[in-house]
């Protein structure tokens, strides 16, 4: 609604609109030289960030004092002084690594605090470090692609402090206003990451008013209450192989050489390849969903609980063995098959599949087009009857649903995506989860007597 106010025509403020974050990645084709300028800046990030772990650990240890991130900050000046290397890094990532361990550190007291199990943060080797950050300044792009350009990709300069002219494919234009620049290696790769904020000028309407029950299974990827279904690519599982394979050659390699750096980059170009394809998938799945349903309704998966390991069986009377010395007697704890070994291919399958993050990619694709994702209890929706509504047990294994009642015959995915809209329809959504509210009092600088244990 317009203001009284505000002349006819006139724009709204866009520091005053709702905005998005999205992130814009792109790659990066450094020279040999460049190469080893931002390795050597990763393993100086990474040294900063256990140095700093390291004092917040001891000071707690010895004094029952927390190290703030303000308290470590004030001192990148003395550092530089004594570590001249350190003047060859922008100030602002040396800012955003003690920022980094600083969010580590809220995320641990905080799952301290929920009852979860801790994580303490460990110390990064060479292996775990892979970005740094410029968050404000520190970063241009020169040549960049404009919207109106009609060519589809473009060869750029990203400028670098401290760094250099890195050579920048562009694939698509940056909408918005950027917020930030993150250097990230992927094996023998380089990627610019940009956060970028963009400005909700209006809320969109999604041309579909159609509403769709979205069943997610293995044998075929998602089943929709139309009867439509998407094939599982089995993306891992068609590589798995090779990986395997690569594992094999990996551990075979003397340590520390050459051939072993090279079966290490090989393996890591598998895995990089799944997780393209994957992303890909996803992606282009998720698309196709929304703009063609507006509304788009799932089951409230347990994913977690539905990977975990099957609990050990013990046999209900222990054997008992003579012992070597004396005679003694000595039980013996003996275990039941638990299926294990079939589970743990199940659960590999349901992993590779993604569906938490299948679920993510429509609900924001939904939103931006103006949809929706909702999500229904999953209980019994496989092994109801969608025509008569009566509880028809069935195995896993049985992929057929048939109900003696009403004679309905149909796929058991697509049975059990008919009673997820069905339940929609009648009962609603079910309430998104609340977080649990931390109990701890005390500013960031106090004490924190609840993690001692936990250190």
């Amino acid at each position: 609604m317009q203001d009284a106010n505000d002349a006819p025509g006139s724009q709204p403020d866009e520091a005053l609109l709702p905005v998005r974050t999205r992130a814009y990645v792109y790659r990066l084709y450094p020279t040999r030289k460049q190469e080893e300028t931002l390795l050597w800046t990763l393993r100086r990030c990474k040294e900063l960030y256990n140095a700093s772990l390291e004092e917040r650990t001891a000071a707690y240890k010895m004094a029952r004092v927390s190290v703030s991130y303000g308290m470590q900050a004030e001192q990148l000046p003395q550092i530089k002084e004594e570590r001249p290397e350190y003047q060859g890094i922008h100030s602002q990532v040396q800012q955003d690594v003690l920022r980094r361990l600083d969010k580590a550190m809220q995320a641990f007291f905080r799952r301290v605090d929920e009852g979860q199990p801790p994580g303490y943060p460990r110390y990064k080797s060479n292996t775990r470090y892979h970005s740094f950050t410029y968050p404000q300044s520190g970063y241009t792009i020169i040549g960049a692609l404009a919207p109106h350009d009609k060519k589809g990709k473009k060869t750029c300069r990203l400028k670098l402090s401290k760094i250099g002219h890195l050579k920048m494919l562009m694939h698509r234009p940056i909408k918005g206003t950027i917020k930030g620049c993150t250097i990230k290696r992927d094996g023998d790769q380089w990627y610019a990451v940009f956060s970028v904020e963009q400005a909700i000028h209006s809320t969109p309407v999604h041309p579909s008013s159609k509403t769709v029950g979205i069943d997610m299974g293995i044998t075929s990827y998602a089943t929709l209450s139309t009867g439509e279904q998407i094939a599982n690519p089995r993306i891992y599982r068609y590589t798995e192989q090779q990986i395997k394979e690569a594992h094999r050659r990996l551990a075979r390699r003397k340590q520390g050489s050459h051939r072993r750096i090279r079966a290490r980059r090989a393996l890591t170009r598998l895995y990089r390849k799944v997780r393209h394809r994957r992303q890909d998938f996803l992606h282009k799945a998720s698309r196709r969903l929304v703009n063609q349903y507006g509304t788009l309704v799932f089951e409230a998966l347990q994913i977690p609980n539905m990977t975990a390991r099957p609990k050990p069986k013990k046999e209900e009377a222990p054997a008992t063995t003579e012992g070597v010395e004396g005679g003694t007697a000595a039980a013996v704890t003996r275990y039941l098959p638990n299926g294990a070994a079939a589970k743990s291919g199940l659960n590999k399958s349901i992993l590779d599949a993604a569906w938490g993050r299948f679920i993510t990619l429509c609900a924001c694709k939904a939103e931006e087009a103006g949809g929706m994702v909702v999500k229904v209890a999953p209980q019994q929706t496989s092994q109801v009857c969608s025509g008569c509504g009566v509880l028809v047990p069935k195995d896993l294994s049985v992929r057929w649903h048939s109900c003696p009642t009403c004679g309905a015959e149909l796929d058991r995915d697509e049975n059990a995506a008919i009673n997820i809209l069905r339940r929609y329809e009648l009962q609603g959504a079910i309430p998104a989860r609340k977080k649990r509210q931390s109990t701890r009092k005390g500013g960031r600088g106090g004490k924190r007597p609840t993690a001692t244990g936990a250190l």
